[in-house]
């Protein structure tokens, strides 16, 4: 693949703002790209966006359901100060310290509003609290990590401009794309949201690697881009219950860590058990012997600190069985690190598991 090409297609992927339930933008992405696979493509009354592939042995019960969000970590408005600056609270898994100050974008009803992620100026005493106890000991602080009550978003707006572009409790807050750029740095590349974009373009690799050799799967296969994923998995719950088909499948970021013996390299993650539940043995198996076929050297995993959309979507019933296939990623929710060649490697042991 060309990684010139492919990396265009992530950018943009990445450049699209898509926070917890608002993720129309990268929606619109998607379904250009499916597009050119299949005819057959529609949003569910979650928003989640659907693609259906024909297989060769069509019978309902034997389709597979591929999942990846479109959501990212973002923040949303709990008030406006009398300022104009804005308190957040976050959505998903989220850190200051992850973030740091800088450039956001805030999502008002009728227009997109720039605005700066602060912690406040650092050359103060204890009168300003907030700053004094993030400041380290020789500072006269207690050194602790800034949360989000510490944290606000300045406008430069008064509460009128604000109320005019509608801006209020709920608006959500991304970070600016100005900040989105993709990092190449020797067989590495970086940036933001790679969780999940990243999973998206390795979903639809896998699918266009198929069509590109004329082949078919034996079942119908359900491109799944959900929402919400980052705060329950709400969209994948509710498209493992309404679609047809037995197994979900989930595409996602895999943690590098030494206590999951995992390393930053273009081999794929096959994950047997994360902290919602067990992926299904089989299912797992057959990944780990197709990697090992094509030379992929897959890595195995059992997650702590982590569910997906198929193990969410099996932990209410709402699948019988799920999997779960992952690229590994250094600074997972944050500025996450993977090797050039990982998505690459996923889509083909991807597309190796649509023939089974």
């Amino acid at each position: 693949m060309d990684l010139e090409q492919n990396f265009q297609l992530l950018q943009k992927l990445i450049s699209a703002r898509g926070p917890c339930g608002q993720e129309d933008e990268v929606r619109e992405i998607c379904k250009e790209e499916l597009r050119s696979i299949t005819e057959e493509i529609w949003t569910d009354p979650a928003g989640n966006l659907i693609g259906k592939i024909p297989g060769t042995e069509s019978n309902g019960s034997n389709a597979l359901r591929i999942m990846v969000h479109m959501d990212e970590l973002s923040l949303i408005v709990k008030r406006i100060n009398e300022d104009g600056s804005l308190r957040v609270n976050p959505l998903g898994g989220i850190f200051p310290f992850t973030y740091g100050q800088g450039p956001v974008d805030i999502m008002g009803d009728k227009e997109i509003c720039p605005g700066v992620l602060s912690f406040g100026c650092m050359h103060t005493t204890k009168e300003t609290a907030h700053i004094h106890k993030m400041l380290p000991e020789e500072h006269r602080g207690l050194g602790k990590t800034p949360v989000w009550e510490d944290v606000s978003v300045f406008t430069g707006k008064s509460l009128r401009e604000l109320k005019e572009i509608g801006i209020h409790p709920g608006t959500r807050v991304v970070i600016a794309q100005a900040r989105r750029q993709l990092f190449s740095f020797g067989d590495y590349i970086a940036g933001y949201f790679l969780d999940n974009r990243a999973a998206i373009f390795v979903a639809l690799a896998g699918l266009k690697k198929m069509k590109a050799k004329g082949a078919k799967a034996k079942k119908d296969i359900y491109f799944v881009a959900t929402c919400s994923e980052e705060i329950g998995a709400h969209g994948a719950s509710y498209a493992a219950r309404t679609l047809p088909g037995e197994v979900t499948l989930a595409i996602d970021v895999g943690p590098v860590a030494k206590e999951y013996q995992t390393n930053l390299s273009a081999a794929p993650i096959i994950v047997y058990q994360d902290t919602i539940g067990l992926y299904d043995k089989g299912i797992c198996d057959t990944l780990l012997s197709l990697g090992t076929s094509l030379g992929l050297h897959p890595q195995c995993a059992v997650w702590g600190s982590y569910g997906s959309d198929a193990s969410l979507a099996q932990s209410r019933g709402q699948a019988a069985k799920s999997g779960l296939l992952c690229f590994p990623v250094e600074n997972t929710h944050g500025y996450e690190i993977m090797h050039k060649h990982s998505l690459d490697q996923c889509a083909k042991l991807l597309e190796a598991y649509f023939y089974v």
